[in-house]
This record gives C-alpha cells, sequence and structure tokens, in this order.
C-alpha cells in the first residue's frame, strides 16, 4: 500500500514539474526573440565543433601516410606539411568561431536569467501584498524569503547553467552519432550500446531522485526560518538559556537538510560515476573493434583516432545530459516551490472600489460583528459598539478574549463573516484597503526600526518632512535630547552599535505616528514591554499623540488607561461591560475584578 502512496506521489509531482516548466516557458515568452539567438548560435558553434574531429583525422593519414608508404614501397615519403597547414588553419578558425557564438549564447543566457530571475522576485514580493494575513498565520516568515531568495537562485542557476548545456548536447549527441554510423557503423553501434545503457541509468536515476530535491528545498526554507526566527529574538533565547534548546531543533532540521542533500548529491555522484564508467568501457570496446577493422585493411589509422575523438565527445554529451538532467531536477523543485507561492489564494481586487472618506471625522461603528479565524472556533460573536469623534477608547480584557482581532479587523487585515465596521457612516468594506490604511496609525508593543537615519526611520514612507518638524516631534515625545546627543544627530545611522533602548525604540515609533499625522490611532500594548518610569514618559507622549484623534488603547496594564473616555471590556469574543472607569469600578463586576487584582498583585510586589 506504501509503494502505491509513493508511485501515487510521484506522479502528482511529475504532473506539477510539468505545469510548472508550462508556466516558466510562459514566463519567458517576452524573450524569445533572444533565447532564439541562443539557440541558433548554440546550433552553429556545435555543428561547426562537430567537425574537428574529422579534420583531426585528416591530419593524422597526412603524418601517417609516409610511413604506410615505406610499409608497402621500401621508401619514406616526405608529409605534405602545406596540407596539415590548411587544415591546422581552418580547425583554429573552427576554434575561434565556436569561442566568439559561445560567448554570445552565454552572455545572452546569463542576461536572460538574471532578468526572469528580478521578475520572479519583482512578482514574489508584490504577492506578498495580495496575500490575506491568513496565509503568514500557516507559513514561517523565512520560508517565504527562502522561496524568494534561495529557490530562484537555484532556478536561476538552472537556466544560466542547464540550457546552453542541453541544447549543445542534444545537437552534439545527435550530430555525432551521426557522423559516427556515417564513418563506421560497427563501430558506431559499439558505442551507441554504452549510450543506450547510460540513458536508461540517467532516467531511472532521475525519477527515484526527485523527491530527494523536492526534500531538500523544503528543508532549506525551515532552515532559513528556523535561521530568522532565532537571530530576530537571540535576546530572548540568551535571557531564557535556550542556547541549547534551539541548536537542537537548529540540528534537526540542518539533519534532515543533509540527508535529504547527501541523497540528491549521492544519486549525482552514482549518476556521474556510472556514466564515466560506461564511457570507459565504450573506449575499450570502440578500440577493439577499430583495431580488428584496421588490421583487415578495413579502415585508416586516422579513421581510429577521428573515431576515438568522436567517441569521446559522444561520451561528453551523454555525461554532460545526465549531469544537467540532476541539476534541472533540482531547478524543477525550486519553481514548484516558487509558483506554489505566486499563485496561493489572494485578497479580492479592489480596484472597481471609489469609495473614500473625504473629510475624516473619526466617528466608528461597529455593527453586530462576527468573526473567526476557523469555523468552529469563533474568536469574535455579537460585537457592536458605537465611538464618537476623538474618543479614547480603551479595549481590555484576558488574553485570547478578541481585543486585537479587533484591531485587525478595524484595519480589515481580516474581514468580517458578518456585520460591519463603518467610519463616519461609511462601511470600510465598500473602501480600498490601502485607503483604510491611510487612515490609521499605530503604535504597537512589539517596535519596528529598520537601519537608516534616525531621520529617515521616523519619516518613513512621508515625502516633504522637513528636519524642523520631526524635530519638533522628537521634542514633544522627548526623546529629541538622546538624539541630539548621537554622532551626528537626526542623520545618525541605527545600526547595533547605535542601539536604542525599548523605552527609545517605542518614543520613535510614536514620533512616526505622529509624524504620519492620521485622523484615527492605534496603540496596541505600547507600554508592556517597559518600566514604569518609562511608561510614564511613553504615557506623556501616547496622551499628546491622541489629542484631536480617535484612538483605541488595548492595555494590559488597566493604570494607564484610567482617563479613556469608554472601555470596552472583553471576554470570549463578547463585549461584557460598557462604561468609564469610575463607572465600572463601582459596577464592581469583571472589570473591577481584573483591576483590583493587578492592584493587590503591585501592592504585594512593592511589599516584598
Amino acid at each position: 500500500m506504501a509503494n502505491e502512496n509513493d508511485i501515487q506521489f510521484d506522479d502528482l509531482d511529475t504532473k506539477m514539474a510539468r505545469q510548472n516548466i508550462k508556466k516558466l516557458t510562459t514566463y519567458m515568452k517576452p524573450y524569445m526573440g533572444w533565447i532564439l539567438l541562443v539557440i541558433v548560435t548554440t546550433f552553429i558553434s556545435s555543428i561547426i565543433a562537430v567537425w574537428s574531429p574529422h579534420l583531426i583525422g585528416e591530419i593524422v593519414d597526412y603524418i601517417a601516410a609516409p610511413f604506410e608508404a615505406l610499409l608497402t614501397t621500401g621508401e619514406l615519403a616526405r608529409i605534405d606539411m602545406d596540407a596539415i597547414w590548411r587544415l591546422g588553419w581552418i580547425l583554429i578558425g573552427i576554434y575561434a568561431g565556436v569561442f566568439v557564438l559561445d560567448f554570445i549564447a552565454r552572455f545572452t543566457m546569463t542576461d536572460i536569467a538574471q532578468i526572469l530571475s528580478k521578475r520572479l522576485r519583482t512578482d514574489m514580493s508584490a504577492k506578498v501584498d495580495r496575500v490575506p494575513l491568513a496565509h503568514f498565520d500557516s507559513e514561517e516568515t523565512g520560508n517565504t524569503l527562502s522561496r524568494i531568495t534561495n529557490d530562484v537562485g537555484t532556478l536561476h542557476r538552472t537556466i544560466n547553467e542547464s540550457f546552453i548545456a542541453v541544447v549543445a548536447g542534444v545537437i552534439m549527441f545527435i550530430t555525432t552519432l551521426i557522423i559516427m554510423f556515417t564513418v563506421n557503423w560497427l563501430m558506431a553501434v559499439t558505442a551507441f550500446v554504452a549510450a543506450v545503457v547510460g540513458f536508461a541509468f540517467m532516467g531511472i536515476t532521475g525519477v527515484l531522485t526527485q523527491k530527494h530535491f523536492k526534500a531538500q528545498q523544503e528543508e532549506l526554507g525551515k532552515l532559513t526560518g528556523h535561521v530568522e526566527e532565532v537571530f530576530g529574538a537571540h535576546d530572548v533565547v540568551k535571557t531564557t538559556g535556550a542556547g541549547q534548546f534551539v541548536m537542537h531543533q537548529m540540528m534537526e532540521i540542518n539533519d534532515r537538510l543533509y540527508r535529504s542533500s547527501f541523497k540528491g548529491q549521492f544519486a549525482m555522484s552514482v549518476l556521474s560515476s556510472g556514466m564515466s564508467f560506461m564511457m570507459n568501457i565504450s573506449f575499450v570496446f570502440v578500440s577493439v573493434v577499430g583495431a580488428v577493422l584496421a588490421f583487415n585493411g578495413t579502415i585508416t589509422f586516422g579513421t581510429i583516432v577521428e573515431f576515438m575523438l568522436y567517441v569521446g565527445l559522444f561520451n561528453q554529451q551523454l555525461g554532460s545530459l545526465g549531469e544537467q538532467a540532476m541539476t534541472m531536477q533540482m531547478g524543477v523543485a525550486a519553481s514548484n516551490r516558487i509558483f506554489e507561492f505566486l499563485e496561493a489564494d489572494e485578497m479580492e481586487n479592489e480596484d472597481h472600489k471609489t469609495t473614500q472618506i473625504e473629510t475624516v471625522k473619526g466617528q466608528v461603528l461597529f455593527d453586530d460583528v462576527k468573526f473567526s479565524y476557523h469555523p468552529e472556533k469563533p474568536i469574535i460573536k455579537n460585537f457592536s459598539a458605537a465611538i464618537g469623534a476623538g474618543r479614547k477608547v480603551a479595549i481590555v480584557g484576558p488574553t485570547g478574549a478578541g481585543k486585537t482581532t479587533i484591531v485587525n479587523l478595524l484595519m480589515r487585515f481580516y474581514e468580517l463573516n458578518h456585520g460591519a465596521i463603518m467610519i463616519d457612516g461609511v462601511d470600510i468594506a465598500t473602501m480600498k484597503r490601502e485607503d483604510v490604511y491611510d487612515l490609521f496609525c499605530m503604535v504597537l508593543q512589539d517596535t519596528w526600526i529598520f537601519e537608516g537615519s534616525v531621520y529617515d526611520n521616523i519619516v518613513y514612507n512621508k515625502t516633504g518632512v522637513s528636519y524642523e518638524e520631526v524635530i519638533k516631534v522628537c521634542k514633544a515625545v522627548g526623546i529629541h535630547h538622546y538624539f541630539k546627543s548621537l554622532p551626528d544627530r537626526y542623520d545618525t545611522i541605527l545600526t547595533d552599535k547605535v542601539s536604542l533602548s525599548v523605552g527609545q525604540r517605542q518614543l520613535l515609533t510614536i514620533a512616526r505616528a505622529m509624524i504620519n499625522d492620521a485622523p484615527l490611532l492605534i496603540l496596541d500594548e505600547a507600554t508592556s514591554s517597559v518600566d514604569t518610569r518609562t511608561e510614564l514618559l511613553i504615557q506623556e507622549a501616547m496622551d499628546k499623540l491622541m489629542v484631536g484623534r480617535t484612538s483605541f488603547v488595548i492595555a494590559h496594564r488597566l493604570s494607564t488607561i484610567k482617563n479613556a473616555d469608554m472601555i470596552l471590556v472583553m471576554n470570549e469574543g463578547d463585549i461584557i461591560e460598557i462604561g468609564t472607569h469610575d463607572e465600572l469600578l463601582e459596577a464592581d463586576g469583571f472589570y473591577a475584578g481584573l483591576y483590583n487584582s493587578q492592584f493587590e498583585f503591585g501592592m504585594d510586589e512593592a511589599s516584598a
């Protein structure tokens, strides 16, 4: 039963490989003119090159002629040097022509491979913006990065190295075989038998190794994802003493990658060695047959040399085709992963949506919102709330209550299963996602700083912002004094040598949000990772940021949202309480229990 499943799996992979080769051919259509140039130049150079053994055989006959005459007449004749020079110059011209044509073909193919790789990476990067957020919930970021880098790189090498080799190999293989049969059919049959065995060996090896090359690319993606994850959180790994644990995980993935790579490379080595063995055997057989024919006077000594050169050329192309078959297996495996991502489900195209909010006031309405990541596990159930313009709304509740999910729905990172979310009476589902994103600025718990200057980090994706505006904002959030102390002030490049504390990174993020100046604001656990003193600084900065904006604040520290205009208390996807801080405490319900438990914990901690 397992064997049947393996056969079905191989058949499925073969079918997928054929489909992806067709897709790759479609991708290369714009460059068919250049590809035709590569094929033509390769064809001409191969045809020219294949005549060189015949000319060398003639030269050998001219050299051997005086000695043959000595055996028959007893007189040593002169070697016809004029004929040899003439053939020598023709050979030099052939090799020079092959060099020029081969250079044109390889240069053109390299350019095509680079352009194709660039287009694939561009399309995959654009695809990232079109796939729903749920796609990345089920796939590691590093695996996606591996598709864009490793898999495209593997496909690039396959196209660049294999295309010309395969075209030249096929042409020279067929041409050489025809010439060999023309020169002497008996020696040609001898060489051809070895070729048939080699082809059969190559085909069987290719079928058996495809799954190993596929596994190699998949494990490489997992390894990239793991390394990206560990290095992104190396401080957590260090502080939790998880070095051995993550190393063990890495070793497991690396071991699987080693095994799959070893099996694939072992198959390539076996194929290469097997092809070499068949080549050597064919030389032996051809030498014996040639010696017998020469002894009988059927062929000349030059013909034997010519034929041996053709056998060498024939075997060389056969071996090259075998190696390229293995390389192409890796390319096919890489293309499978590339097109798997390019054909992943996308978000709905919204070019037809034209609804926009001209002057945003900031009124937000949640109308009977329902949502679930999985149909059998509802997260948000019958959520309704009306928030006035410029109001500060806090969303609180235990972990898993649905607080961040509400924000994700508000930003249209996910689509509702039921109900509607409206801003100033406009259903955000009728707007383009980009237009919805433009309505918000966000400050999250996880700050994001890229390698660039302080100025570039603050004005990120915002044009026409002066240094004076940036300085004014940084003064408002209380971080100007630090940036002023840096070597190049706001032009200082933020790297590992110029590191920011957690609080400073958060203040920079707040400054970025103030520069963005969107009418609605989302603060998601913005102070949960800092100490109490830094929290006060961040809270002051956030208070300035919230002025005139409708703000949604998610906070575990309930002391930070006492001044909220409205507090929505959530539990298991439902709003169970609504009110101000004082009203909810007076009601002595779920919120009061949460608040008092935090207060008691803080008092106990202080006493300790």
